[in-house]
């Protein structure tokens, strides 16, 4: 199932997905966070990345394994530079995941009136707690999503 796409391989086309994803959950659930004025306009599409960076992540996670699983033609340095990449990938699922939960509690915890305001549903410490976890999660999920698409990008051109 994760293997190929009408033919091409499946793991350069969900790639592009997390690329996009990933930093556009990080970016719209800090200022969910931070913006209140946003939260109106912000809050959907809060919810469709939180929901849609997490499944973008497993689909390249799991069709890069799946791309990989050809062990003959792998050199130990390339053996060695898949698996660092695949530690990198394995830890922007989690980071990401728990990103997307935050960035849901924060939308539904947190919804916003017409005029902007918040009406918190929950304690005002829960909903600081909830905007700085996004911040730090945002900033982790950034470095992660950038490393492992370097590494997987020195072994596509620079041979391992």
């Amino acid at each position: 199932m994760f293997d190929r796409v009408a033919g091409i391989p499946a793991h350069p086309l969900f790639i592009h997905a997390a690329v996009v994803l990933v930093p556009l959950l990080a970016l719209v659930a800090v200022l969910y966070g931070a913006w209140p004025a946003s939260r109106r306009h912000i809050r959907w599409p809060l919810v469709a990345f939180a929901v849609l960076a997490p499944g973008s992540v497993f689909f390249a996670k799991e069709s890069g394994e799946s791309f990989s699983a050809n062990k003959a033609f792998q050199s130990p340095q390339m053996r060695a530079a898949i698996e660092s990449h695949e530690e990198y990938a394995d830890t922007l699922f989690w980071v990401i995941l728990g990103l997307a939960i935050v960035a849901l509690v924060m939308a539904f915890m947190i919804p916003a009136d017409r005029d902007g305001a918040a009406r918190i549903k929950a304690p005002v410490a829960a909903h600081y707690a909830a905007a700085g976890l996004s911040v730090v999660l945002a900033v982790v999920a950034a470095f992660y999503v950038y490393k492992t698409g370097d590494s997987g990008a020195k072994m596509v051109w620079d041979g391992f």
